[in-house]
């Protein structure tokens, strides 16, 4: 596995991290989160990234990771009330959701805090940035972070509150790395790349029925990369990781076998600067200009 410094915040992560969406959204037993952890940690990874609102994986995590927290770095998100009293993004929210978060993960303090996906509108009421401040001086959490997408990620750089950006970076999302990526790694920020394969969207024939992945499949239809049906995540993963400033990438899966096949996808030459410069050339021929970073 391959290690990288995650900006100013000085951590030494993998370059691939554990997303814990999938394990939340699809409902995967405790025992099968287990084993899926028991792969990501035995194939090098320790970056394991969830949500307040990714519906149970915080509390999955927790239970997995409780005798490893001193081998790990542990992040998650917050500002979604789900299922507390209070209103989206209110700063009394915030505190409680992340005291909450604590419980979840069964730990004493965070590596990462990050607003998760909150407009240039709330970030300029200042409220939500001090409520993360107020949990870092407390000692609830070492770092804060941004995580969201296009004009409110950039916007979000540029208040310089923030130690760490997390964003969509992938072959089929290219608005980041014009806009928001170069202006994070010019303040020395770590930048994590969410979605670094496009939600392997390539795979389907017809349009998905799962409506996360209907614009990637979209957005590829259009673009017509040629090659990559040849070996498409490993083209797409090395994309992402060889885009400038990117410092991890987080891949979700239910799959324990996955970690290994990633890792031998990390084990595999850089993407040759050839390759790299044609997926963005095409963007830049192809893409339209709506598309914008999904979030």
């Amino acid at each position: 596995m391959e290690y990288r410094t995650l900006g100013k915040t000085g951590l030494q992560v993998s370059a691939l991290g554990f997303g814990g969406a999938e394990i939340g959204y699809e409902g995967a037993s405790a025992a099968e989160v287990r084993e899926i952890v028991h792969a990501a940690l035995d194939a090098g990874v320790n970056v394991f990234d969830t949500a307040e609102c990714y519906h149970g994986s915080e509390e999955l995590l927790g239970e997995a990771l409780q005798d490893h927290r001193g081998r790990i770095f542990l992040f998650t998100k917050c500002g979604h009330a789900q299922g507390m009293e209070g209103r989206d993004w209110d700063p009394d929210l915030i505190e409680r959701s992340i005291d909450r978060s604590l419980r979840r993960l069964r730990t004493s303090a965070l590596d990462l805090i990050q607003l998760h996906s909150c407009s240039r509108s709330i970030l300029e009421s200042g409220g939500v940035i001090e409520a993360l401040e107020r949990a870092r001086d407390a000692g609830k959490t070492r770092w804060i972070g941004y995580s969201g997408d296009s004009q409110d990620a950039a916007f979000a750089v540029k208040t310089g509150a923030f130690d760490t950006l997390q964003i969509s970076v992938n072959i089929a999302d290219q608005e980041s790395v014009d806009l928001a990526v170069p202006l994070a790694a010019a303040r020395g920020m770590g930048v994590i790349a969410k979605r670094p394969i496009a939600n392997a969207a390539w795979r389907y024939d017809a349009l998905p029925s799962n409506f996360y992945h209907q614009e990637y499949w979209r957005r590829l239809r259009r673009l017509r990369y040629t090659g990559l049906e040849e070996d498409a995540v490993s083209t797409a993963l090395r994309f992402t990781l060889a885009v400038p400033g990117v410092t991890t990438a987080i891949v979700g899966t239910k799959s324990p076998d996955r970690w290994k096949q990633n890792t031998a996808i990390l084990s595999q030459p850089p993407l040759p600067d050839a390759t790299f410069r044609a997926i963005r050339s095409t963007w830049s021929r192809r893409a339209r200009p709506a598309w914008v970073g999904q979030t």
